[in-house]
């Protein structure tokens, strides 16, 4: 027994000792490196990032400041939350930082960082963003393609017209998901994904599981030893999840290139309009072209602008339906512009949005309160100096825009939802605050080179079908407390909340009088 004990004397000391000597050789190495809170030998900081990370890290940079460094296992990071230091990363030391970080479950989901997103920044990356903006969501290809959207507006209010005249209560989410998911996927392909309630619900389940797993800290990523480990269970769930969209997007290319031979072989003449997968199999048959493209890297860009492109419109503007609720006075001078500028007669159009600046304030508020993305990973390439602190090599950078959009140096009341805050005293939108990433107290889409290139492509989305939800109906809250809506965040990639908002539309104004 005495031998035990003693035994069990050396094995603490000897841990103690580790212990000691790693925080000695931590604090030492790391003199240069910005302000750190207390780490777990480890897992490091991997404990503060409960329950939800970018409230977690903006409550670590109310303690430390602005700019900090935290150890996920073994993998350090910066985190920035002032708009002064996101400044200095994206745009002063930019091309420091353009690659994005590499986790486990992106890279299988996305056949190996073959897509545009996470691909590492090099000369595919280039390649494909000069097609990006250039051919697929480039002005004169999303003109082509307004009719797909005006299309599907249309059959979304016609939705809602019969749900409304049933008196049926909808998860306004899952609404939302099926006219983005629509349109994006007719844009896309041509073809609806999400056409009758059991295709909504097989598509909802697939972007909301790519939004919540790609959001997720899985310790694989961050500790050496559990590299090989699935201790939280995600492996299986990914691969199911990237079986259930490769054999949807397999049979649809296989469709798209038997309609393109077919075509080829009647060259009738006939004017089409080429969708983006018609644009990207153009590019990967182009024995000419810069960079040679092959099948994953078409699976893998389509998954960025179907999962992304679905998720962040119906996300924002559920947040935007839900903060018009809890404020009748803003939804009432909102219906009151549209009736003025548009008329009681006929549907709001696209084209209609630039003349609705405080529609466009109700986006951009909700857009600072709601980001589609809360954190803005990348990933530094070589060291360097910023602020007077060393930042090395491989060193993962979150910028915190969620904490950004509500710096209260830069926003008055910054908790407070208030439209007025992007109009100038005439009542236009207010210009010298963009949503594109030049302003760095307000960052919804990025900044930089790797912002996000769907940004015109989700605007015209999100404003147009927020609009005739305006519009056309009134909003009754089912299971809300005093008709207001619980603003409580969930987890995940885009933001998501927390609670289904669950409503019953009532009709204000029919535009199709036939119904």
């Amino acid at each position: 027994m005495a031998d035990i004990q003693g035994y069990l004397l050396i094995f603490y000391i000897w841990l103690a000792s580790c212990i000691f000597l790693w925080f000695l050789f931590r604090n030492r190495t790391n003199s240069r490196l910005p302000p750190s809170p207390f780490a777990l030998p480890i897992i490091g900081h991997l404990h503060l990032l409960a329950p939800i990370p970018h409230q977690a890290l903006h409550k670590l940079s109310n303690r430390y400041g602005p700019l900090i460094h935290i150890m996920l296992g073994s993998v350090p990071y910066v985190v920035v939350s002032s708009p002064e230091m996101a400044k200095n990363f994206l745009k002063t030391h930019e091309t420091s930082f353009l690659n994005r970080p590499q986790t486990a479950i992106v890279d299988y989901l996305t056949y190996g960082s073959q897509d545009f997103l996470f691909a590492p920044y090099g000369p595919y990356w280039k390649f494909m963003k000069k097609i990006i903006m250039s051919e697929l969501l480039g002005g004169r290809t999303l003109d082509l393609l307004l009719p797909v959207r005006r299309d599907e507006i249309r059959c979304f209010v016609e939705l809602l017209l019969q749900k409304a005249k049933s008196g049926e209560t909808i998860d306004v989410e899952a609404e939302l998901l099926r006219v983005t998911n629509n349109v994006i996927s007719r844009m896309l392909m041509r073809e609806r994904c999400s056409e009758n309630e059991n295709e909504a619900g097989s598509v909802k389940k697939l972007i909301q599981e790519i939004a919540e797993l790609s959001g997720k800290f899985n310790l694989s990523d961050y500790i050496w030893f559990c590299k090989n480990m699935d201790l939280q269970g995600f492996g299986k769930r990914i691969k199911d999840l990237r079986a259930m969209f490769d054999q949807m997007i397999e049979r649809i290319i296989n469709e798209h290139q038997e309609a393109r031979r077919t075509r080829d072989q009647s060259n009738d003449g006939s004017e089409f309009v080429k969708d983006l997968l018609d644009i990207l199999l153009d590019i990967a048959d182009d024995e000419h072209a810069e960079m040679k493209m092959t099948r994953e890297h078409i699976k893998a860009f389509i998954l960025d602008i179907f999962a992304a492109g679905t998720d962040t419109s119906a996300v924002t503007t559920e947040w935007a339906l839900a903060e018009l609720i809890n404020h009748p006075n803003i939804m009432q001078k909102a219906v009151e512009e549209i009736d003025t500028i548009i008329g009681k007669t006929r549907l709001i159009e696209e084209s209609d949005i630039t003349s609705l600046p405080y529609l466009q304030a109700i986006v951009k508020e909700t857009l600072r309160l709601h980001p589609t993305s809360p954190i803005i990973g990348r990933e530094s390439s070589e060291d360097c100096s910023i602020g007077g602190y060393h930042i090395p090599a491989k060193t993962g950078l979150f910028v915190n825009v969620w904490a950004i959009n509500r710096d209260p140096n830069y926003w008055e009341n910054p908790l407070e939802f208030k439209p007025e805050r992007f109009l100038s005293e005439e009542g236009n939108t207010r210009g010298q605050l963009d949503v594109r990433g030049q302003h760095y107290q307000f960052l919804p889409f990025g900044s930089g080179r790797r912002g996000c290139p769907g940004t015109s492509l989700a605007l015209q989305v999100l404003q147009t079908s927020l609009a005739v939800m305006i519009q056309c109906f009134e909003w009754k809250v089912s299971g809300g407390v005093n008709g207001k809506v619980d603003m409580e965040e969930g987890t995940g990639f885009t933001l998501p909340r927390a609670h289904p908002l669950n409503c019953i539309p009532v009709v204000r104004l029919n535009p199709f009088p036939s119904m």
